[in-house]
Order: structure tokens, then C-alpha cells, then sequence
């Protein structure tokens, strides 16, 4: 019987089609907002956060990384307290807080809506391992507004996290701010 394709051609068709599922499972900015300055005293600089420069280009996300067993993601610090740089409450609960319980944010990509709301993940960073839970979405779609404290929008791989998560990491205070780590579902 004759073959209709030839062996390279077949490779040539693997090739493309490992290229074609590869390029669907990056996370390409979707968008970039202009920044504006913040009006004075309206941008909470706790925490390291950053404020919107006038003018700048911020990339905006509706994806993330894809999720495997141990995703790769990069951990930042936030207060969920009234009054800190999270901004209102949680999105998940509408509640605010304490600094001293082990809650995050994930970004837009990974917060899908909603669906991780309340649930548990485990982070794993400087030799350690702790479990929190979601309350919050980091938006990556949105930011340099009132709504967003005149914050940038989030990067599409973070972990957005309170002070207990970085105190049960054994990360000094001196380290706090940002981290790679890797996570998954609890």
C-alpha cells in the first residue's frame, strides 16, 4: 500500500502541530492601560506597592500560565486590613482581613472568575510549605484608578499574599515583597 505522505512531511506536520499547541499555551497580554497620577495621598504606597506613572504603558491579562502539579508563579505582599494596599474588601467574601491570617490574591488567569474563591492552595517557597486561602482577585486586567487604589494592573503570575503567608514561608521581613514559588489546588 502507498503512502500518501512522506516521512518528512509527517515530521514536518508533528513539528507544526507541537509548535501550534505550544503557542496556544502562552499568556499574552490582551491589552496595556495608560497610567495616570494618582491624585495626591490616593495611591498606598504599604507594602513596596508601586503607583501608576503618567503615561506609562501597563500590559493588561485575561489569561495566566497554564496550571500543572507545581506552577510556577512569583509571590508579592498585600494587606487584606482596612486600610492597607489591597485596597476594599475581598472580592470573595466581601470581608476585609487580618494580616496575620494566611489569605492571597491570585491573578486574573488563575482566579477564573471566581471559581478558586475560598478554596485552598498550597505554596511552596524557601524551603517551606504553607496552605491559604483565595479571597481576592489581583487584577490583571485593570488598575491605575481609584478602584485599584492608582496601583498598576498585576502581572499574569502572581501570588498575591499576606503577612502570614510570608512568616510561615520563613522568609525574613527585610526579604518580604517578592518571591518565586511555585503552587497548586490544595
Amino acid at each position: 500500500m502507498k503512502s500518501f505522505f512522506s516521512k518528512g512531511s509527517v515530521v514536518a506536520i508533528l513539528l507544526m502541530a507541537i509548535f501550534l499547541v505550544s503557542e496556544a499555551q502562552q499568556c499574552r497580554p490582551s491589552g496595556r492601560i495608560r497610567g495616570r497620577k494618582p491624585p495626591p495621598g490616593q495611591c498606598n504606597k504599604e507594602d513596596d506597592s508601586d503607583c501608576c506613572k503618567a503615561g506609562k504603558m501597563y500590559p493588561t491579562y485575561t489569561c495566566s500560565p497554564p496550571m500543572s502539579g507545581n506552577t510556577q508563579a512569583y509571590l508579592t505582599l498585600n494587606s487584606f486590613e482596612e486600610g492597607g494596599d489591597g485596597g476594599g474588601p475581598s472580592e470573595c467574601d466581601g470581608q476585609y482581613h487580618d494580616d496575620n491570617t494566611p489569605v492571597l490574591a491570585l491573578s486574573t488567569g488563575w482566579y477564573n472568575g471566581g471559581s478558586r474563591c475560598l478554596k485552598n492552595i498550597r505554596i511552596n517557597g524557601n524551603g517551606q510549605s504553607v496552605v491559604a486561602m483565595v479571597v481576592d482577585e489581583c487584577d490583571s486586567t485593570e488598575g491605575c484608578d481609584a478602584d485599584h487604589d492608582y496601583q498598576p494592573p498585576c502581572p499574569n503570575n502572581i501570588v498575591d499574599a499576606s503577612k502570614a503567608v510570608w512568616k510561615a514561608l520563613g522568609v525574613s521581613e527585610d526579604n518580604w515583597g517578592g518571591l518565586d514559588i511555585t503552587w497548586s489546588d490544595a
